[in-house]
């Protein structure tokens, strides 16, 4: 082997050795900081179902009851530092508990657009009616016609939309999409991780 060859398998043995570049960590640092400000802006029944350490969870608590800008920017960069304190396991679980809180809200959202497309559509054409009462045989479709013509008396007169109110909460009942919500939550709830036990060095 030349003193070359040699020289060239050393300095590659050594930049393997320094782990992640600056840049890779940079990177990091950035992704934990956005991590930690999704903490802070996520609702404060979602914020209690992610797993997090005490000293994380007091930081991301008190940034989330400043209003002042630049106070807000110094505790939002706190909560960073306590991120980056994490182990990766324990960025692993509020990742994880993020992806389950996100994936709830898509599933609620879902389903309310699917209200308001059954409320357009009676709204639009008698025959909706008839669907609807046909795939939910248990409708009272006295009630529903009775909300649906005052509901289009509403919009023609441009009168405050109480019935239209009253015939999104009839289909939400019909279509049991309170028991559904409550039902995917339980789900969610009993898919969060727990929080990795820190093992001492």
């Amino acid at each position: 082997m030349t003193h070359i060859q040699r020289f060239n398998r050393i300095a590659h043995s050594e930049l393997a050795d320094e782990g992640p570049s600056k840049s890779q960590r940079k990177r990091e640092s950035h992704a934990l900081q956005d991590l930690g400000e999704e903490l802070v802006n996520l609702a404060k029944d979602a914020l209690a179902r992610v797993p997090m350490p005490e000293n994380l969870e007091q930081a991301v608590r008190d940034c989330r009851k400043i209003t002042a800008h630049e106070g807000r920017r110094r505790q939002l960069q706190y909560v960073g530092k306590q991120m980056r304190t994490l182990h990766e396991s324990e960025v692993q679980a509020i990742r994880q508990a993020l992806d389950v809180i996100k994936g709830v809200s898509k599933a609620e959202t879902a389903k309310l657009h699917a209200l308001e497309r059954w409320r357009e559509r009676l709204l639009a054409k008698d025959e909706a009616l008839t669907e609807l009462v046909a795939q939910h045989p248990g409708a009272d479709a006295q009630q529903l016609r009775t909300l649906i013509r005052n509901a289009r008396r509403e919009q023609a007169s441009q009168k405050p939309p109480k019935a239209f109110r009253e015939l999104f909460q009839a289909l939400k009942d019909l279509l049991g999409t309170g028991t559904a919500d409550t039902e995917t939550s339980d789900d969610a709830q009993s898919d969060l991780p727990e929080f990795p036990t820190r093992e001492e060095d």
